[in-house]
């Protein structure tokens, strides 16, 4: 199977520029989860050229992009669209200057802070090398492209609007994910490689006054505050040790003015598990603690509490990862390895889980290799700019070859008998 990567050398010399182009064209015009119209055209007028069945508009802006080519197994190769609100300050000469309006009507700034924009750039290639060597392989070949990753509801709209129906059947779900590593590796796992992850906005009530009387009031700002420092102990005191989960008050807002206390004060917040007994006590406490607060508050009603999304846990299909792990082998030698579980979370297997077929999704490297040894050395890993970093920007080389070779690896494994 390598030696069907290394035919593929000059084509994929020859490709580079032009996806390179793709990448900055797609880095400059970020979109919004579940917005992602141009994103998704473009990536349809590329692939239906290169003789594929397109579906557009699969669970809202998703593409489906088929490719039959004989008896084999059908494989499916997954890219999500979407940016995030935030502003770029990578001082790129392609940065996003762009602005959107969100689902609440803001307009917020947009940006590729998280690399998805290279994901698709890597399926588009996968998709023309895959067209383009049609002799060297067999089977069916599905392409992804999906909207409302960071939502966590792109996946679960595709599902929706009858994927599973619509399309083959998938004997294996194959995704990756740019992130944080030196630039040209390839980090695989067997069983968790992310986190569960999630997001609740919790409401509470109090009741408004003049900053000068607090005595007619019950102030949901103290309220709040109270709350966040206790939600911080469920990890501290009540979770193992042994086990592993974050918690987080991403939000904390209330009011309007410095002499008038607010009727209400709203928190989001995030949690990653790698367990679902601890997801299910740590979703338990958050509710206990947040009520129990309320009430040493005096406060006039529960408080309300809105899940603003939700990620399963992504667990690799063990037989399917050695199969990837024999491909990346031979083909990267040590430059594919062994990862960790990160704390990130993805809706990549919710595919998977509907379809009840084995997935697998590994990360490629983004960070120039001299720059991330020299923070290993120096023992600061943790300050190199990651997903979501308005800073983050993947080093474009290696890693778009290194991300296009190990899709074309994985997919391989598969259809190249």
């Amino acid at each position: 199977m390598p030696n069907w990567i290394e035919a593929m050398g000059s084509a994929i010399d020859a490709l580079l520029p032009g996806l390179e182009a793709i990448y900055q064209d797609l880095h400059r015009h970020p979109e919004l989860s579940m917005q992602e119209v141009r994103t998704a055209s473009i990536a349809a007028d590329y692939v239906a050229g290169l003789g594929y069945e397109v579906t557009r508009n699969v669970g809202v802006t998703g593409v489906v992009a088929v490719l039959r080519n004989g008896d084999g197994p059908t494989v499916m190769l997954r890219a999500d669209m979407d940016a995030l609100p935030m502003a770029e300050a990578t001082g790129l000469p392609y940065a996003s200057t762009v602005k959107m309006t969100d689902e609440d009507g803001v307009e917020v700034s947009v940006a590729h802070s998280c690399g998805h924009d290279l994901h698709v750039t890597w399926l588009m290639g996968v998709a023309r090398l895959m067209a383009e060597h049609r002799a060297a392989w067999r089977g069916t070949l599905l392409a992804v492209f999906q909207p409302g990753e960071e939502v966590g509801r792109g996946a679960r709209s595709m599902i929706d609007d009858g994927m599973m129906s619509r399309f083959p059947k998938p004997d294996v779900i194959l995704g990756q994910h740019v992130m944080v590593g030196p630039a040209g590796t390839v980090g695989y796992r067997s069983g968790t490689i992310l986190s569960a992850g999630d997001s609740l906005k919790v409401r509470l009530f109090g009741r408004g006054s003049h900053g000068s009387q607090p005595q007619t009031s019950i102030d949901p700002v103290i309220m709040a505050a109270s709350t966040t420092l206790r939600l911080q102990t469920i990890v501290s005191r009540e979770i193992s040790p042994r086990e592993s989960a974050v918690l987080t008050v991403g939000a904390l807002q209330a009011g309007t003015k410095e002499n008038i206390i607010p009727d209400d004060a709203t928190l989001k917040l995030n949690m990653r598990t790698f367990d679902e007994d601890v997801r299910e006590y740590m979703l338990g406490a958050i509710r206990r603690i947040c009520c129990a607060e309320c009430m040493a508050s005096n406060a006039p009603r529960e408080p309300e509490f809105t899940t603003l999304s939700s990620y399963p846990l992504t667990v690799n299909d063990d037989a399917t990862t050695q199969r990837l792990r024999a491909a990346f082998e031979a083909w990267f030698g040590e430059r594919a390895y062994e990862t960790q579980p990160a704390a990130a979370s993805e809706d990549f297997s919710v595919f998977g889980r509907a379809w009840n077929v084995p997935y697998a999704f590994w990360f490629v490297g983004g960070t120039d290799a001299a720059t991330y040894a020299r923070a290993q050395a120096e023992k600061t890993l943790n300050r190199l700019p990651s997903n979501h970093s308005p800073q983050f920007a993947p080093t474009l080389h290696p890693t778009l070859r290194t991300g296009l070779e190990a899709m074309l690896c994985a997919a391989g494994a598969w259809l190249v008998q």
